[in-house]
């Protein structure tokens, strides 16, 4: 099934006439990126939320959006992540060549069953609060449970907190036992839906939704790169 998404997301790249490598393209923006004084890691990216109340930003607020429709609970936004596109965007992310926008939809629980995904944006937004939005995230998507068994609970959440220095405290932790923040997952949801996306995840970049019959080009490691010579 991978393999096949894949095949198809080089394929879509094709359609665009992207060149599947930009070696000229990737040497110009290293020249930029040195200018722009990157960030040292992800711990020092800012992160915030956005005006909107649901709008999760990383990254320089003045670099171009690429903003990601996910669900905690989706596979595939596990393979975007570990495999695809994600490593691509964190270091574009780090290099202040685009910021990163994140809403967070929890419509697999009503699906499939349970309160995964809830729970994990949830403790996500509680993250927020503790400048550790990107590498919890990244944690959880790391070691997501399948998407079947709403492995997502209280004492998962916490586990995977242990692993990112400074994000674990009573604030956090009471956060995440009491869905402190349920009013916000629940606007989250609101948002992707009125947003339009279709099964996530879903990628507007520079304001534009990705077209669903290229959304597999995600599962491509360089496609964010790639895309931005098309949506800039």
């Amino acid at each position: 099934m991978r393999v096949e998404r894949i095949r198809r997301g080089l394929a879509a790249l094709s359609l665009l006439g992207l060149p599947l490598t930009a070696a000229c393209g990737d040497q110009t923006e290293a020249a930029q990126r040195e200018r722009r004084n990157p960030y040292a890691s992800i711990e020092d990216v800012p992160e915030a939320l956005g005006p909107d109340g649901t709008t999760i930003i990383v990254g320089d607020p003045q670099r171009t959006p690429v903003h990601l429709y996910e669900d905690m609970r989706s596979s595939v936004c596990r393979e975007v992540e570990v495999t695809g596109a994600g490593s691509t965007l964190l270091d574009m992310t780090l290099g202040k060549e685009v910021r990163t926008q994140y809403t967070l939809a929890s419509g697999l629980d009503g699906r499939t069953g349970g309160t995964g995904s809830g729970k994990a944006a949830n403790a996500l937004r509680a993250a927020l609060e503790q400048d550790r939005f990107a590498e919890y995230r990244a944690v959880l998507l790391l070691n997501q449970p399948d998407e079947k068994t709403d492995g997502y609970t209280d004492e998962f959440l916490l586990a995977m907190a242990s692993r990112v220095d400074g994000l674990r405290g009573p604030a956090f932790d009471s956060a995440v036992k009491d869905m402190r923040y349920a009013d916000f997952v629940a606007a989250s949801q609101k948002a992707y839906e009125a947003a339009g996306a279709p099964a996530p995840p879903a990628v507007d970049i520079n304001g534009e939704r990705l077209p669903d019959t290229q959304s597999d080009v995600m599962l491509v490691k360089d496609a964010v790169r790639l895309m931005l010579i098309t949506y800039r």
